[in-house]
């Protein structure tokens, strides 16, 4: 994040090889999810790529399975409302204290101040740490059975 990406990117980018995508791949897939989705201010940038990385770790790809489907958006439930149960939003305008508008397009310029008036590193290594705290629960769990 530090680097210049975006909040997604910055969670995708961290579990790229793990995913089996090349580090540019998973820039350009995260790229839109930035600023809760292109500044937007919605869904926070982090929170989706917590999600893209468990879709592509765990995600479902038999159309037909019901069930595959509805285990997957459990893991998904769970995941965002740890997010939200530790930082109280899951929406990029309510966690930066900002207006119910969308941004303009344009991006901010990466300062010193912009980092130290904005909680998002912080949201990041959140977001990366319940992925990597998921993804560890569920191997230990895959060992035991």
């Amino acid at each position: 994040f530090r680097n210049g990406a975006n909040c997604a990117q910055a969670v995708v980018g961290a579990y790229a090889e793990e995913c089996g995508l090349e580090f540019d791949q998973a820039m350009r897939l995260a790229s839109s999810f930035g600023a809760g989705m292109g500044r937007l201010r919605e869904v926070c940038g982090a929170v989706s790529g917590m999600l893209m990385v468990i879709g592509l770790k765990e995600g479902y790809c038999d159309l037909k399975c019901k069930a595959s489907k509805d285990q997957h958006y459990a893991r998904v439930q769970a995941l965002a409302a740890e997010f939200k149960g530790k930082t109280g939003s899951l929406i990029c305008r309510e966690l930066l204290g900002l207006s119910k508008e969308a941004d303009a397009p344009v991006s901010e310029e990466r300062t010193e101040e912009y980092y130290r008036k904005r909680p998002c590193a912080d949201l990041v290594g959140l977001a990366a740490q319940l992925v990597e705290e998921h993804l560890k629960a569920g191997s230990e769990k895959a060992k035991g059975e």
